[in-house]
């Protein structure tokens, strides 16, 4: 496993439309293994494999619920329900926060690293994690998407 390079606002990767993943092979499992490595190093919520460089349609997020990291491999966003303003950040914008327009509740399919195809329903936090990450991988970023006059920056702490 290794910590990737986090593509930062205005790489022009990030406006780019990720593909579809064809085959679950080993060079997938150690990009699932290094996003899920880079995400925790920076404290992340998600990460979507185009914010290490990478146009493929693969995400990982962990809302530290207790249940691990989860992989996403081609997510499709089925059914939303619900929507409110939300505070969101993103690793490929550090220090900027802003809120966002999102579903309370998502139904999503993907395919898990184990190859199984799955449906999954999930609300609050896990929908607006998903929500943010299938938007990288469609080239959407959540500054294009933030309600106006909401963006703030934050001065990182001095350690």
């Amino acid at each position: 496993m290794a910590i990737r390079q986090i593509r930062q606002e205005g790489d022009e990767i990030l406006k780019k439309k990720s593909r579809i993943v064809e085959n679950i092979d080993e060079r997938i499992q150690e990009l699932i293994d290094d996003m899920i490595e880079t995400m925790n190093k920076y404290n992340g919520v998600g990460l979507a494999a185009v914010q290490v460089g990478v146009l493929k349609q693969v995400l990982v997020i962990d809302i530290d619920d207790g249940n691990g990291p989860v992989a996403m491999i081609n997510p499709v966003i089925l059914k939303t329900k619900g929507a409110e303003p939300m505070e969101e950040g993103c690793l490929s914008f550090p220090n900027k926060f802003a809120k966002v327009i999102r579903p309370t509740e998502v139904h999503v399919e993907y395919t898990n690293r184990e190859g199984k195809r799955v449906k999954e329903k999930a609300k609050d936090l896990y929908a607006q994690a998903i929500a943010h990450e299938v938007d990288h991988l469609n080239g959407e970023v959540f500054v294009d998407k933030m309600v106006p006059g909401t963006l703030e920056y934050v001065t990182p702490e001095e350690n």
